[in-house]
């Protein structure tokens, strides 16, 4: 597995189709882009957020190419902690070990090249298997905003964990 910078007019149609229902879209994206989502609106909050928050969108792939993952990554040069965002496997690759595989690179980028002290995420306590495979590459959990989020008739808990350079 590798990881590259996102390329929107090849890599778009690939996660577009990871996002296959309304639950996974809003564990993804917090339903910070409407369902479904499409190509323009995802590439304008992509570029909104490289400006806001210096996001840069990657791809995990094969050996051979073809996408498998997607996050974006950037870090606080104040407190100089990396922070993950919107990471997404393959549908149809789910519980095979990939983004673990991604996620381990992932923070290899962050602490080798970016030279984060540290690296954080959120994740829905709903969200169980992205839970878990965060807590299997070593995220902790730091704290865990009760109720933050609604998705129909649920109050989704916001769980921030975080995991430090070794």
């Amino acid at each position: 597995m590798r990881i590259r910078p996102y390329i929107p007019n090849k890599d778009y149609e690939y996660i577009s189709k990871w996002i296959d229902n309304e639950r996974i879209h809003a564990f993804w994206c917090a339903n910070r882009l409407s369902y479904p989502i499409s190509q323009k609106s995802f590439h304008d909050f992509l570029e909104k957020n490289s400006m806001d928050w210096t996001d840069s969108a990657y791809v995990a792939t094969e050996n051979n190419g073809q996408p498998v993952g997607f996050f974006c990554y950037s870090v606080n040069a104040e407190s100089n902690i990396g922070f993950l965002k919107f990471i997404i496997v393959d549908s149809t690759k789910r519980g095979e070990g990939y983004g673990k595989g991604m996620l381990n690179l992932a923070l290899q980028y962050a602490f080798q090249i970016t030279g984060a002290e540290a690296v954080q995420l959120n994740v829905f306590n709903e969200n169980t298997s992205a839970k878990r495979c965060y807590e299997k590459v070593g995220f902790v959990e730091r704290n865990i905003d009760k109720d933050a989020f609604s998705y129909k008739d649920e109050l989704w808990s916001r769980c921030n964990m975080i995991v430090s350079k070794q």
